[in-house]
């Protein structure tokens, strides 16, 4: 609701420019309340789908299929640079296809940041690439690099997590296009021929430091604030339970990309228990992760120095393997059509880079390249350098998804090559093809809960039960099934008592169905558990206000007026509800006859209105309170704005008649007050008030 249906940086009459100085869900980046999401490629692609389509779903839900079908093009094709042509680059990509963690990126339409950074990440990285093969033999070479930096600040730009693009390619060219070793790394610093790669990992370090400094910098300086509900772990007083919580967290987004059974909309709150002690069992879980990630890069670091793969085939030092494929060497092996067409490369104008970009990456490279792939982009995500608004969220696992479907597809190869029977090789492409399937019918299936709003609670509600049911507990309230809404809030409630916006959602539920004192009474806890809560100051005031609690009304009202909007979440909501507040106060004052206090509430109520707010109200009163002190050119003034602010305000109407009326303007009245006839034949107040025009 708040990145597309409440953005005013949607809207036409927002001039465009304002997109790149707010966040995500367009407050201002430097406010205390912004959660620093600076995303404005995003947000911009959300407002030209309201400028084609308006709120209608289909057009925005097109855009995020095709940008994910974009996106798995690009892998599959930066595939074939590690795999070759053949079967092996297809199950990546078909992997990548059908992955179910996907699902909330493409399906939820706010995960369009997560899908277009990926765009723009594989776009640099291609361009990187090109970089890397033209490199020492072309002029073009300085345009790839210079389009990897841009692309790279794109991603950026549509979601943070893009910048690790820079040290993704850094780790291609040193690791897969120059085949480094740990060990080779140093003495390859003193080497002439290498001072073309240390240049353009200059370059890509230079060029993320300063896009980095100028992302901080933009954003105030200041870290973003969150609630306790969104990252429990980070709220936390112990020193023990944060790190054995973030250390376990990077395990469970793996076992979810893995093995993708149980995924949800939102994983906050109590979804992952903290680990409060050692003893907790899921710290073997972790234990079990990190050894297992750290033996994977020690030995694809290391490397093999007896056994090279060609792509699928075996080769023992330059000898036959098992299966009678004959290979001199792994370079000889994938430059064979080229020399067996030239007897010499230096006399035939082959150059060294040339036959190198013909070569494939053995498995140790793309091992490499695929953990960096899978951990890089993640870190962002990890509280490692800055606490995050979540604790685990399955859109963040697009990008890193990638590095996740090389592992399985250079596992799945390695695999293929040991096997030394052709049923064990059958089996092993078999196992393969069903992962595919099972992931893709998955895929499906989660689709479904994507459907509508309340299939996506109800599946969610074995995950994050609180979160779950008092979001049901809204979609069930606007199908006007109030006991099961009511049952819905409730539920919210047993699992978690102190959420504050449930506990305002079921008052105000209350409220609707004339419960009064029980409403009230939720109106108090919420406010207890969130004193900043200026829709639950409100929504009391007008309850006390109604029973004829004057001066408790009054106190209230004037209380929420006072809350500043520091540090909250959504500081234009709050605005409407301290504007709202203000007027009314301000009607108070006028039933007490108390037109001059009424005016100067009215005054401040218009200073601090906020955009969205719909002002035809606050203006008539204005126009009334002026009324009454016989001050009737002001009145005709705030009638006329009130009017202006919407065309169809009954009340406007009416009161602005009566004062034509009486400055006698009798036709013109008569016109307004037949239009507030035709606005609403059925509102008998409007033919009173004709009626008694009609006898004066």
């Amino acid at each position: 609701s708040r990145a597309i249906k409440t953005n005013q940086d949607l809207l036409p009459e927002t001039p465009w420019i304002h997109i790149f100085y707010n966040d995500f869900w367009g407050t201002l980046l430097t406010h205390s309340g912004s959660h620093k999401s600076y995303r404005p490629l995003c947000t911009l692609s959300f407002r030209i789908n309201h400028a084609v389509g308006g709120m209608d779903p289909w057009g925005y839900h097109l855009v995020n299929v095709l940008l994910h079908a974009a996106v798995t093009g690009l892998f599959t094709n930066f595939s074939r640079i590690l795999f070759g042509d053949g079967y092996w680059t297809l199950i990546a990509g078909l992997l990548f296809a059908s992955h179910p963690i996907h699902t909330e990126a493409v399906a939820g339409i706010v995960g369009r940041a997560d899908i277009g950074a990926c765009l723009f990440f594989l776009l640099s990285l291609m361009c990187y690439v090109k970089h890397c093969s033209t490199r020492g033999s072309s002029p073009s070479t300085w345009g790839w690099i210079l389009g990897a930096g841009l692309c790279a600040g794109c991603s950026m730009l549509w979601k943070e997590q893009g910048v690790t693009v820079l040290a993704i390619s850094a780790v291609y060219d040193v690791f897969v296009f120059h085949r480094l070793k740990m060990h080779q790394i140093i003495s390859a610093l003193c080497k002439r021929k290498n001072l073309t790669l240390f240049f353009s990992i200059g370059l890509l370090t230079s060029w993320g430091t300063a896009l980095l400094g100028v992302r901080l910098y933009w954003m105030g300086n200041k870290p973003p604030s969150f609630s306790n509900s969104d990252n429990p772990a980070a709220d936390s007083d112990s020193f023990l339970t944060r790190t054995l919580t973030f250390f376990y967290l990077p395990t469970k987004n793996l076992w979810l990309l893995l093995c993708p059974d149980t995924l949800s909309f939102d994983w906050s709150m109590d979804a992952v228990p903290l680990l409060k002690a050692v003893s907790d069992w899921r710290n073997l879980h972790t234990v079990a992760f990190y050894a297992g990630l750290l033996l994977l890069a020690y030995f694809s670091l290391k490397g093999s120095s007896n056994e090279r793969e060609c792509n699928g085939r075996t080769v023992m030092n330059g000898k036959q393997n098992a299966n009678g494929h004959s290979c001199q060497s792994e370079i000889e092996y994938k430059t064979l059509e080229v020399k067996s067409s030239f007897s010499s490369k230096e006399e035939n104008g082959i150059k060294k880079h040339e036959i190198k970009k013909l070569q494939l990456p053995s498995t140790e490279n793309i091992v490499i390249l695929s953990l960096s792939l899978l951990i890089v982009p993640f870190i962002p995500a990890t509280n490692l350098f800055f606490y995050v608004g979540f604790v685990i969220a399955e859109r963040v696992l697009y990008v890193p998804s990638m590095g996740f479907c090389l592992l399985v597809t250079v596992g799945v190869r390695a695999l293929y090559v040991k096997a030394q029977k052709r049923f064990l090789k059958n089996l092993v492409f078999c196992s393969t093809a069903a992962l595919i399937i099972f992931y893709g019918l998955k895929t499906v299936v989660r689709n479904g809960d994507w459907q509508n709003e309340e299939m996506l609670y109800r599946s969610g509600i074995k995950v994050n039960p609180a979160k779950a049911w008092g979001n049901l507990g809204n979609v069930l309230k606007s199908q006007s099934k109030i006991s099961e809404a009511e049952s819905a809030y409730r539920n919210a409630l047993y699992y978690r008592s102190n959420m504050a916006d449930m506990l305002y959602n079921l008052g105000l539920l209350l409220q609707e169905n004339s419960r009064f004192s029980e409403a009230l009474h939720y109106y108090k806890l919420a406010i207890g558990s969130r004193p900043t809560l200026a829709s639950a100051y409100l929504n009391t005031g007008i309850i006390l206000m109604n029973q004829g609690k004057t001066e408790e009304a009054r106190r209230t009202f004037v209380k929420c007026s006072e809350i500043p909007d520091e540090n909250l979440k959504d500081p234009h909501a709050h605005k409407s509800s301290v504007t709202s507040c203000l007027y009314n106060l301000g009607k108070l004052f006028h039933e007490q006859g108390r037109y001059e206090d009424a005016l100067m509430v009215y005054k401040e109520a218009v200073q601090k209105m906020p955009r969205q707010f719909a002002p035809q109200s606050l203006y008539n009163m204005m126009g009334e309170a002026y009324m009454r002190m016989s001050r009737l050119p002001e009145a005709e003034h705030w009638y006329m704005e009130s009017l202006r602010s919407k065309s169809d305000h009954i009340p406007a109407h009416l009161t602005y008649g009566k004062l034509l009326a009486l400055t006698g303007r009798k036709s013109e009245a008569e016109k307004y007050f037949m239009k507030a006839i035709q606005l609403d034949p059925t509102k008998g107040n409007c033919y009173m008030h004709y009626g008694m025009f009609q006898i004066d």
